[in-house]
């Protein structure tokens, strides 16, 4: 246990194969006779279609079937919905319009798919795309998120007047008023979520394959679980019993909240692999990647913040228009609204919170989850604000955090939408991060900056996250007869370290050895059960069903041991793989009953259900950055954070989550954005060419540590990791570029040049 259990630094067992060559990814599965799929896709941003001629394409070699939205049709191909309702404010209802696989009538963003080609060789099936000749007739278009509703903007929808799929509001708009009529000073903001796009680095692929036997389905694709892919799948696109349909997701390599949808191009495979009577394979490439993905963020949003004279926040008003893309993705209209909405005051004590989201329709590539999901920009939004009301006071922006945050006393906190904070100790987490930070020491490397000619800020961003996803998650723990312990979950590992972790956990219940713990994942046939991942949900879901699970085995092993040992059940004790009968010497382990033939009866599988929605990991993150001055270029030289996530199952696991999601969180802040012509609407940053990802050499080393504040709402005490640092490190970093340029304000990304005109009005209004 001192080596393997929870708590322990581990060093993921996965890594060796992953880094040796001997990963499992889609691309890397070949079928026999394989045929290979290719997506024809609209060059326009919004466009009649007139006329589809494909005579040319079905003629050219190598081709075996030429798709479009007539075939779809004539085969009952069913319509891609959205997977939540958001209630409008008022009682209004939210705008779904269909989406079909192909569009016949009308196109609506660069990349909505036309028809598909599918041919003996992928260059052979992209060769006679070409030769597909598709008649558009040119209509205005919108790619304007915060004009998208404006009087006189094309619209896409006619049934979304304004372009409006909803507009969400927090019911507490009178309670806001009262507080501003009562304000001392009041800080207020324009800002922008820029627009994001997710890059996993293994691009989207999908194997379709039918047996028509047994009419069943199987799809081969990387998600960030099966079971909603699969009942999807069936239910909406094939119009087939569940049990038709297997999908299985090999390694995949990254997901970050987008992989966990149902896409066109897994139906295409599917359909095209039943009319074919062979496999039928679809692998996008980078700026496919960059124009079927769904985006993440784009909000335009004005807020404003009351304050007593005490600089204690009375109430917040926030008016948000948030892009929804040409149509909605699974959770599209929910993740600026509902899930955002659920950290509204993050770790502050204020309930006079006014928030209005409009989600708007725009002719770009549909928005979804994203890293966090809504609960970064929500935490953006407040940080900003905070930021900005504190020299109104003349006070620092660490002072003013320390004189909002809900107290430990105040635990547990019903916030201003009902959730309820049930753990957490923010001023002290606070504290932890300035020390770590050396926040006291900042005047002297400030003034060594100088020195070489740089300009150096500091700031700091709080965050709170609303994790867990769906409340229920699924596990079955099986020895073997090898000794070896199968751990099937419905969760799923893109890049987390499930396969460490989980180990970890049975290690500790069990005893067993940490080696032979072999986890089961993504197959719908093996996982018939669970929500995946998403939401940062995995340790407190899928870790809490594993060990009920896990306990479930011992009490089955007990009785086993019992008659073995020739004692009463509640005269065995079990402790450390050993069962014992009390006050005694006589024992047995698993690896007795192993050979006694029992592993056949150590198998139980079990559902959990939690009682509450989500639980609040928090974190407080700290950034230096240095400025040029001649060019503008931005560079964070110091970053450090202190994460609430309760109890770590893996420290080293939550560190490189950490990494992750801060990485992810400094390309928001300073180099990321997807951009649209606002002429044309077409696309201007579908490839690495022209959007910025970070690199290592972007980032500091960082300084990371914990502040355990167990969870006690879980068996394990644990709360979510995997979001965090996207919702601590764009405050943080910002706030800590404002205060190197001494401007109130900068918009995401903050890019050289962007920094370089902020310098020179700075320079020329003084």
């Amino acid at each position: 246990m001192e080596k393997f259990g929870m708590g322990q630094p581990v060093r993921r067992k996965e890594d060796t194969r992953l880094l040796t060559g001997r990963g499992n990814y889609t691309d890397d599965l070949k079928r026999d006779g394989q045929a290979h799929l290719v997506v024809l896709r609209s060059p326009h941003a919004h466009a009649r279609i007139l006329s589809v001629d494909v005579s040319e394409a079905r003629a050219a070699p190598g081709v075996l079937a030429v798709l479009t939205a007539d075939e779809a049709a004539a085969d009952g191909i069913g319509l891609f919905p959205v997977m939540v309702d958001v209630p409008g404010k008022g009682g209004t209802k939210l705008a779904a319009p269909a989406r079909h696989i192909f569009q016949k009538d009308t196109v609506r963003f660069v990349g909505d798919p036309v028809a598909c080609v599918v041919a003996e060789t992928r260059a052979q099936a992209q060769d006679a795309a070409e030769l597909i000749f598709v008649d558009y007739d040119i209509l205005p278009s919108i790619t304007d998120t915060g004009a998208a509703d404006a009087e006189g903007a094309p619209q896409i929808w006619p049934e979304a007047p304004r372009n409006t799929c909803v507009l969400w509001s927090n019911g507490r708009e009178a309670l806001a008023d009262e507080a501003f009529a009562k304000a001392a000073r009041v800080s207020t903001i324009r800002l922008v979520q820029n627009r994001l796009v997710g890059n996993p680095m293994e691009p989207r692929v999908a194997v379709g394959e039918y047996d028509a036997a047994t009419g069943r389905f199987t799809l081969t694709s990387p998600t960030q679980g099966v079971v909603r892919v699969r009942e999807a799948l069936a239910q909406y696109v094939f119009g087939v019993d569940k049990a038709q349909v297997r999908v299985i997701s090999p390694d995949v390599g990254g997901g970050f909240g987008l992989r966990g949808k149902l896409f066109p191009e897994s139906a295409m495979v599917l359909w095209a692999a039943k009319r074919l009577g062979r496999p039928v394979k679809w692998r996008a490439d980078r700026t496919e990647t960059f124009l079927s993905d769904p985006h993440g963020r784009d909000h335009v949003t004005e807020a404003e913040m009351a304050f007593d004279a005490d600089a204690k926040i009375l109430g917040m008003r926030v008016r948000t228009n948030a892009a929804v893309g040409a149509y909605l993705m699974d959770f599209g209209p929910r993740v600026p609204t509902v899930a955002g909405g659920r950290i509204l005051g993050t770790v502050y004590d204020m309930q006079a919170v006014d928030v209005q989201v409009r989600c708007v329709f725009t002719n770009t590539v549909p928005t979804d989850a994203y890293r966090g999901a809504g609960r970064p920009e929500t935490a953006y939004v407040i940080e900003r604000l905070l930021d900005l009301g504190a020299p109104q006071f003349g006070i620092s922006r660490e002072e003013i955090r320390a004189r909002n945050y809900i107290r430990p006393e105040q635990i547990p906190y019903t916030n201003c939408v009902g959730n309820v904070i049930d753990s957490g100790r923010f001023e002290e987490t606070q504290g932890l991060a300035l020390k770590l930070a050396d926040w006291d020491a900042f005047a002297a490397r400030r003034a060594e900056s100088a020195a070489r000619g740089k300009l150096r800020g500091r700031g700091l961003g709080y965050f709170v996250e609303a994790s867990g996803g769906q409340p229920f998650e699924w596990a079955r723990v099986a020895f073997q007869p090898d000794g070896m312990v199968n751990l099937s979950v419905g969760t799923f590992s893109h890049g987390q370290g499930h396969e460490t972790a989980f180990a970890q956990l049975l290690h500790e219940k069990l005893g067993i050895p940490f080696d032979k713990v072999r986890l089961v994942q993504g197959d719908s046939d093996l996982t018939p059960n669970g929500g995946g991942t998403g939401g940062s949900r995995s340790s407190q879901m899928g870790g809490v069903a594993t060990v009920r699970t896990a306990e479930l085995v011992i009490q089955k092993a007990r009785r086993i041991a019992a008659t073995m040992l020739e004692a009463g059940v509640e005269d065995i004790e079990f402790e450390a793989g050993r069962f014992r009968v009390a006050g005694t010497d006589i024992s047995t382990g698993w690896d007795e009953m192993i050979a006694a033939g029992e592993a056949p009866q150590l198998d139980e599988q079990h559902t959990y259900r939690r009682d509450t929605e989500c639980n609040f990991p928090n974190g407080c993150h700290v950034a230096e950055v240095e400025v040029d001055p001649d060019t503008g270029l931005v560079e964070v030289v110091r970053y450090a954070a202190v994460d609430d996530v309760g109890v770590p199952i893996n420290p080293m696991l939550v560190h490189g989550q950490c990494h992750g999601g801060i990485m992810a969180g400094l390309g928001q802040a300073l180099l990321e954005h997807a951009q649209y012509d606002p002429d044309s609407g077409q696309f201007l940053t579908a490839t690495f060419q022209d959007y910025c990802m970070p690199r290592a050499s972007d980032a500091p080393s960082f300084d990371l540590d914990l502040n355990v504040v167990p969870c006690p709402s879980n068996d394990l005490g644990v709360k979510g990791a995997g979001e965090g640092g996207a919702c601590g490190a764009p405050p943080a970093i910002v706030s800590a570029l404002c205060d190197a340029l001494g401007v109130a304000h900068i918009d995401m990304p903050a890019t050289p040049e962007k920094v370089w005109r902020a310098l020179a009005q700075r320079v020329a209004a003084e």
